[in-house]
């Protein structure tokens, strides 16, 4: 693809992302997408066939933005405990900064959109999650008794309705806070007694309410 083909890509997608997170995916139109992203429609429809693809693309260039910077926490963070709060630290960083992060999310949270849904999103954070839980306790960060697969599916989708919530009531103004109290309540239920204090300890560097997480783009 040509620079300047890719460009005028980007731009869509970025248009796209600010219309779909300001009405909704059933709301946007193709005239305000392409208005959005000051392109054509006939740039619009040279790289994408519907709507609906234009959305696909967008949550999956949320979803690899925030992969990223879950990556950059893999390879940078040597707690499996720590791992997990600051990519949950991350990703609120990022639906409340980021305009791809949160027009994706708010495109996987909307109710059934797409037929088959969207589910890839949750598939990995959940596997990733899942391979951490199992990590932490093997390193004795969380009890021998606790189960990955579990323990994921209760984190992803409490993270899921804490932001849903948040973005209610506040625009998402609290979401690091509330982020950082499902951790409060959830490491007393799961750490290892023994490393409770020393992970507990973690929370006020990890979820810092300024903008910002834990790890900086």
């Amino acid at each position: 693809m040509q620079k300047r083909a890719i460009v005028t890509l980007d731009k869509i997608i970025s248009g796209a992302a600010d219309v779909f997170f300001k009405v909704g995916y059933d709301a946007a139109s193709i005239a305000a997408i392409a208005e959005s992203a000051g392109a054509t429609k006939g740039a619009l429809y040279f790289h994408f066939s519907s709507k609906e693809e234009l959305a696909r693309a967008v949550i999956d260039q949320g979803h690899r933005v925030s992969s990223l910077g879950a990556q950059q926490i893999l390879e940078t963070t040597d707690s499996p405990v720590e791992t997990m709060m600051l990519m949950c630290a991350d990703l609120a960083n990022g639906l409340v900064n980021d305009p791809l992060v949160r027009a994706g999310i708010r495109l996987t949270t909307g109710g059934p959109i797409f037929d088959p849904p969207t589910r890839a999103p949750y598939d990995d954070w959940l596997q990733t999650f899942e391979h951490l839980v199992r990590r932490a306790v093997e390193a004795g960060e969380l009890a021998p008794a606790t189960d990955p697969a579990k323990l994921a599916h209760f984190i992803i989708p409490s993270f899921t309705g804490i932001q849903l919530l948040s973005d209610v009531l506040t625009g998402m103004d609290d979401l690091m806070d509330r982020v950082r109290e499902m951790w409060e309540f959830l490491l007393p239920s799961v750490a290892a007694p023994d490393r409770l204090d020393t992970l507990s300890a973690l929370l006020p560097e990890v979820f810092v309410r300024r903008g910002g997480a834990g790890v900086q783009r």
